[in-house]
């Protein structure tokens, strides 16, 4: 097999790795039901994140599978000899966990972020009514007085 420079990122979505290894995003996902050691994170979205070590793993399997020519047992038996058939979380624990909690943690910080810019401009509408109309700000009542407090006559 020729040697394949990965691009430089820490995760790869499915359609990226598949076009790296070269077969289709089923595949690799009927190949993560045969290997252990083949298990992507998921996002909150579950859309599945995969890391380096599970781009090579894939392009190892691709090769034993496609261009040895060994069938899924054969691939099997040729990882546990070369003592990559674990689950990389039996393997490292912790970069594993870390990882999955800097993908959550991106995630959170978008969304936190766009919440800022809508209260952003929601602020720049209120100091400046004249100027922009880009935000329209109102306020809903979500719960009624207590029937204790006294109204005023009108």
């Amino acid at each position: 097999m020729t040697e394949f420079q990965l691009p430089d990122k820490l995760f790869f979505k499915i359609g990226d790795v598949a076009t790296i290894v070269g077969v289709k995003p089923h595949v690799l996902r009927y190949w993560e039901t045969e290997f252990p050691a083949l298990r992507p994170m998921k996002t909150r979205g579950a859309h599945r994140v995969y890391r380096r070590k599970d781009v090579e793993l894939a392009m190892l399997v691709k090769q034993m599978l496609q261009d040895e020519g060994l069938t899924i047992v054969g691939a099997k038996r040729r990882l546990r000899e070369l003592r990559r058939d674990r689950l990389p979380a039996e393997l490292e624990p912790e970069p594993t966990a870390r990882a999955h909690d800097q993908v959550n943690l991106r995630a959170d910080l978008l969304a936190i972020r766009r919440d800022l810019e809508g209260l952003l401009k929601s602020l720049d509408a209120l100091i400046r009514p004249d100027a922009s109309r880009e935000a329209d700000v109102s306020a809903t009542i979500t719960s009624a007085a207590p029937g204790s407090i006294p109204r005023r006559p009108s």
